[in-house]
């Protein structure tokens, strides 16, 4: 029986930014669902914000089945394992800011085991490196438009 491939997409998730959308829209064709994490900080963030991002959040995608939204409070793997989730998904705009996501990604895996897939937003699909391509393909995504034309 094939395993259910549930990434958690973490962060200050802004459904009005392209970048996120279209990180989670080519997330789904990655996995099979994807949680959405909302990072709760009692210190930064108040009841109010968390409850109008996830309105936001389901506007956007709340008729997907696929898609789920959660707030969590402890780290992000912590959060992603307790929810089941298989993978962690990560979106960049820059080969600068895939380095960077890259480290991120070897020490969660040390750390909780869970693999982490990078995808870069649409807006720079330029910047988009073969190895990456490899890496998403690994992974059973299509990746014809993420190459240049």
């Amino acid at each position: 029986m094939k395993m259910e491939r549930i990434a958690f997409f973490a962060g200050s998730f802004n459904p009005f930014t392209l970048g996120h959308q279209s990180v989670v829209e080519r997330g789904l064709q990655v996995f099979d669902r994807i949680v959405i994490g909302i990072g709760v900080n009692a210190q930064k963030m108040a009841d109010t914000d968390v409850e109008e991002r996830v309105a936001a959040i389901l506007d956007v995608f709340g008729d997907d089945p696929r898609i789920e939204v959660e707030a969590y409070s402890e780290l992000t793997w912590q959060a992603a394992r307790r929810l089941g989730c298989t993978h962690l998904l990560r979106g960049v705009r820059s080969t600068v800011d895939f380095e960077y996501e890259r480290t991120l990604a070897d020490a969660n895996r040390n750390l909780s085991g869970l693999e982490t897939v990078i995808l870069f937003t649409l807006p720079e699909q330029g910047f988009i490196s073969s190895s990456l391509v490899r890496e998403l393909e690994r992974y059973g995504a299509d990746t014809s438009e993420l190459l240049p034309r």
